[in-house]
């Protein structure tokens, strides 16, 4: 929140043209696999609307990437939990019958072959296959840890939600296995575990009970994400992932595109990340002569942008913002359709849609009156103003 507010939070726009959920599909569609179902439930329209325009297959070859909303298939119930969900669409694998089922979620940034998880899975004979990301111990009790067979360490031994008193990996007793949310299971037993998960007092969670009943089975097998090999990738920006759950981490993930060599590279052009690309002309930048220049620096700044006698830095503006002259924009996030009127300050910001920014406004200078003003002011300092929010002076 409350960027969530009015949506889904897979349909949080991101990077400017992007939407946080085209991240995970470009990823399972680039790994090769053509047949793709999005479970949604909650605020799902602006989802289902830019997942139904924009993620078209062919239909020939029988691809398809398909939205499904909860349908109280089994019972009054809507979705309890993400296995809930899987175990309510069942008939979408009797439909379908794959020997194996790729599960992710929708509300990560990162770059990942799943090809070579499913290899792995296969390979092992495991049922499950969960992706870990390392993570420094100091760390582990902000995750979900998975704890490895001694002799064995593609095997499971445990899954601990959160650990205070984890024990380290045996190569490298600093770090652990934190669970990604991205998980490979033969179709046969994912379909037994979530059945078995609708029947049982359960909070009905992929990560908190269908993995762990794995594990309890033996039948847990774990995949380093050191070891996948996404062409492309550059040293920099190899291994990258970032759970953006929070207006911190969204925040942060932004930062990461627009340095020099960037942590995260939305430039490689072998492993693409795809979108809808609306009909909008290039960015402008108009205006320089004395203190009223037009500029961009250290920023990303996408198609429909004007850029009037402003100075952005270390920014991100999507589609359709407006700057006028005098304004100055640092360290902020503009979603769609931002006007920023002339002299106005924008700091360590995020502006979300359709937002018009008064002459001289300053937002992110002065947090007591960014709260007053009915602003979301993080603990640490970013302040978020909400879709359509009608700011004052």
């Amino acid at each position: 929140m409350p960027l969530t507010a009015d949506r889904a939070k897979p349909a949080v726009p991101f990077a400017g043209i992007y939407r946080l959920i085209d991240l995970a599909l470009s990823n399972v569609v680039n790994s090769g696999y053509l047949q793709v179902v999005v479970l949604t439930q909650y605020k799902s329209h602006s989802l289902d609307a830019h997942v139904t325009k924009t993620w078209r297959m062919s239909t020939l070859l029988g691809n398809y990437v398909t939205t499904v909303p909860a349908q109280q298939r089994v019972d009054k119930n809507w979705y309890l939990g993400s296995a809930d969900a899987i175990y309510q669409s069942l008939n979408l694998m009797h439909d379908e019958r794959p020997d194996i089922v790729v599960v992710v979620g929708a509300d990560h940034v990162y770059r990942m072959d799943f090809s070579a998880m499913v290899e792995q899975h296969i390979e092992s004979g495991a049922a499950c296959t969960v992706a870990a990301i390392r993570q420094p111990i100091s760390l582990a009790n902000q995750f979900g840890v998975i704890e490895v067979d001694d002799d064995d360490p593609k095997r499971i031994a445990a899954f601990l939600e959160k650990p205070s008193d984890p024990k380290g990996l045996p190569d490298n007793p600093d770090e652990v296995l934190a669970s990604m949310g991205n998980y490979v299971f033969t179709a046969s037993a994912l379909e037994q575990a979530v059945t078995a998960d609708h029947d049982a007092e359960s909070s009905h969670d992929m990560g908190g009970d269908i993995v762990p009943w794995f594990v309890a089975r033996g039948e847990a097998g774990v995949y380093d994400f050191k070891d996948n090999e996404v062409p492309g990738a550059t040293d920099r920006d190899r291994g990258y992932w970032r759970d953006v759950g929070t207006i911190e981490s969204y925040y942060d993930a932004h930062m990461d595109l627009i340095s020099i060599h960037p942590v995260f590279n939305l430039y490689n052009y072998e492993w693409p990340i795809y979108t809808q690309h609306s009909p909008y002309p290039p960015a402008k930048f108009v205006h320089g002569s004395g203190d009223r220049i037009g500029e961009a620096l250290n920023s990303a700044v996408s198609p429909g942008v004007v850029v009037s006698g402003a100075h952005i830095y270390a920014s991100v503006l999507s589609p359709l913002v407006h700057v006028h002259s005098y304004a100055s924009i640092q360290g902020s996030v503009l979603l769609d359709g931002v006007e920023v009127n002339r002299h106005a300050q924008i700091r360590r910001a995020i502006i979300d849609k359709n937002v018009v920014v008064p002459e001289g406004c300053q937002i992110g200078i002065d947090h007591d009156h960014d709260r007053a003003r009915g602003f979301h002011v993080t603990e640490t300092g970013i302040v978020v103003v909400g879709k359509g929010q009608v700011v004052t002076r």
